[in-house]
């Protein structure tokens, strides 16, 4: 919990619980069905009518911050104990909502969809704004992080199995105990895709919080390292797969003397990182789905203590390489080095590419792959490679315009392809010294 600006973060707290109830009390009356943690008291309000939503739903919190108790033991904290007002005011606004939008009854199924849609938009905005207090968990995902940490679980899939979990339970308690279908609909599925994605946008758009809450702390930029021993110097190698850019950057760092950096790097991450070398090499330089991976990573939203693996790999990865280039002359390969090491004043990018046939031909003799799945696998790497460029730098793989020199190995073989790397980069320095004298 963060206690500066304690008073301005309490009010941020209140204020998130009570429009994130509103939004639950919308979805409610879009008849579409609720979020996926609202969706137990819901149903259950069907199933007892006297006792209200908001009741349940402070019944259900109340044994999610107990099951935390219980998981975390001694490690449960005095401060997590505000889950516990918390949970009672979120419940009680939920009723006060639900009472005062009791005439909002939608007369077709667009307008269905629209309160179902406005809600999502509520709901998020009222979690952004708890998350950016950080005063305390939600309950169910101050449980959710209790199971990670406990049983070593990443943080996203618990949440997806959470969550799974709860709608599970809604949907065997209709059938066991209602006659029909009520209070699980297309809507909780629409709020399990679209919350996480809402919260991301406000906080990566909504600034004005950020000022507020902590005053002192400015908005996190891409700030270029400031590298003192300008005498270094660093290739990096940006490659198609299967273009040899790896036999290419090997080839420069003996000549030159320096040292070389591409498979190496997973060993430096793990150790970093604390991931297994295993971990780092299955997750590092590699996006297979953008949209799948925006999906599991938008379960983070909802707390400030979590960090998708492969962010954390990509984070940390990022200080490895810049210590190196700060430290040392070498040849980097591959992880977007040419954009984490924006701002070194002695390196030179570079891009390898070749033509369909040279590239089958390495991925079948030097990677073993079998001829029949050789093009197939060419493709995949690229779009993983591109897929994890554009996600972690904003930038497109294979814009040459990031680099300052791009070759076809195809064309000269790797020797050549190294040697004139390795002159177009003497010829680079020549000419930047010249001018600059």
């Amino acid at each position: 919990m963060k206690k500066e600006n304690f008073t301005v973060r309490l009010i941020f707290t209140l204020l998130g619980t009570f429009i994130m109830a509103f939004g639950v009390a919308l979805s409610i009356r879009s008849l579409l069905g609720t979020t996926p943690i609202s969706s137990v008291p819901y149903v259950y309000n069907f199933i007892i009518p006297k006792i209200s939503i908001g009741t349940f739903s402070i019944l259900l919190n109340l044994l999610f911050v107990i099951f935390q108790a219980i998981i975390l033991k001694k490690k449960f904290k005095s401060y997590q104990l505000l889950q516990i007002p918390l949970v009672l005011i979120f419940g009680g606004f939920i009723d006060v909502h639900l009472y005062l939008t009791s005439d909002l009854i939608p007369s077709n199924y667009i307008f269905m969809w629209v309160l179902c849609i406005v809600s999502c938009f509520v709901i998020a905005f009222g979690i952004f704004l708890q998350v950016k207090a950080n005063i305390s968990f939600l309950p169910g995902e101050g449980l959710i992080m209790a199971i990670s940490q406990t049983f070593k679980k990443e943080f996203g899939i618990t949440k997806i199995a959470f969550d799974s979990l709860l709608v599970v339970i809604s949907i065997i308690s209709i059938f066991i105990f209602l006659d029909k279908f009520e209070g699980v609909r297309e809507g909780t599925i629409a709020s399990a895709l679209l919350v996480g994605f809402i919260v991301q946008y406000y906080q990566k758009n909504i600034e004005f919080v950020d000022k507020l809450v902590e005053p002192s702390k400015s908005v996190k930029e891409f700030v270029p390292e400031p590298y003192m021993n300008t005498e270094n110097f660093v290739i990096t190698i940006s490659r198609e797969y299967g273009s040899g850019g790896h036999a290419v950057g090997e080839l420069i760092a003996q000549k030159l003397g320096i040292k070389f950096y591409d498979s190496s790097l997973i060993d430096l991450t793990a150790e970093a990182s604390g991931f297994t070398p295993e971990f780092v090499k299955e997750h590092e330089q590699k996006l297979s789905n953008k949209f799948l991976y925006q999906f599991y990573r938008q379960n983070y939203a909802f707390v400030n203590e979590a960090i998708p693996p492969q962010d954390m790999i990509f984070l940390v990865q990022t200080k490895v390489i810049r210590d190196i280039a700060a430290k040392e002359s070498c040849v980097i390969v591959g992880r977007s080095a040419n954009y984490i090491l924006k701002g070194h004043p002695n390196c030179f990018n570079v891009f390898v590419h070749a033509n369909k046939a040279f590239r089958i031909n390495r991925v079948i003799t030097d990677y073993g792959a079998n001829p029949e799945d050789a093009e197939r696998e060419m493709e995949k790497k690229d779009k993983e490679r591109m897929n994890y460029s554009k996600h972690y730098t904003g930038r497109d793989w294979a814009d040459l315009k990031d680099y300052d020199l791009t070759i076809e190995s195809s064309l000269f073989g790797i020797d050549i392809t190294a040697a004139m790397i390795i002159d177009a980069r003497r010829k680079a320095l020549y000419t930047r010294n010249t001018s600059d004298a």
